[in-house]
């Protein structure tokens, strides 16, 4: 019988929808953030491996900019590319986080809280095919995972160049500003609009887009 279950935390997620993974034939598809949305790597890894080895014919993942934020998200978003899955990246961080699976199960992603996130599951085939819908929007909208890193390059004037080769740098805030000729305060509001337009959540993160993007150059 078709229904809505909530789920709190990581392992009682794998521990109740391991079946469901393990089952899944037709098609997985999955959108988050970035690759911290769903349980932690280790536990992600092994539901991974659950669906290759049930044969499933098509996975897709679409992710928002951000999952391109460390060495080792792109290494792992390369090897999905690898092993015959689709990656597309979104324009902006995504509305929604969610899985589907195989069109007859949806897992939702909540916000996170300091005693784990809470998980919707449902079979529920109008909440399915609803969800799926807005899956299949985002989709379409977004660019394919090598396109993107060849081609999405957020304009930066030559003033958030200036400032992204200070953050590069290594200097303090007061020095770079300095330098620059500016105010503390102007630097740090130039650092924090720098960091949203390529949707990084911190400093470093903005060097490693920064960089696969070939914007440090």
């Amino acid at each position: 019988m078709a229904e809505t279950v909530t789920i709190h935390g990581d392992p009682e997620l794998l521990a109740r929808t391991a079946h469901l993974f393990a089952a899944v034939r037709e098609e997985f598809v999955c959108a988050a953030r970035d690759l911290d949305t769903w349980p932690h790597r280790g536990s992600r890894r092994a539901a991974g491996d659950r669906v290759r080895r049930s044969g499933i014919r098509r996975v897709r993942k679409l992710y928002s900019p951000a999952a391109l934020a460390d060495e080792d998200s792109r290494a792992h978003l390369g090897e999905i590319v690898a092993r015959g899955g689709e990656v597309r990246i979104a324009g902006a961080a995504l509305p929604y986080e969610t899985i589907i699976i195989d069109r007859q199960y949806a897992i939702l992603a909540g916000a996170s809280a300091p005693g784990g996130r809470e998980y919707t599951v449902t079979s529920v085939p109008t909440l399915v095919g609803g969800v799926r819908a807005l899956y299949e929007a985002a989709w379409q909208a977004a660019t394919g995972l090598e396109e993107f890193l060849r081609t999405e390059r957020p304009v930066l004037d030559e003033g958030s160049r200036t400032v992204l080769r200070a953050l590069g740098s290594g200097v303090t805030d007061a020095t770079a500003a300095r330098e620059l000729g500016m105010s503390l305060r102007t630097y740090r509001r130039r650092v924090a609009g720098l960091l949203d337009t390529l949707d990084a959540g911190s400093r470093f993160q903005a060097g490693m887009r920064a960089g696969e993007l070939g914007l440090n150059r």
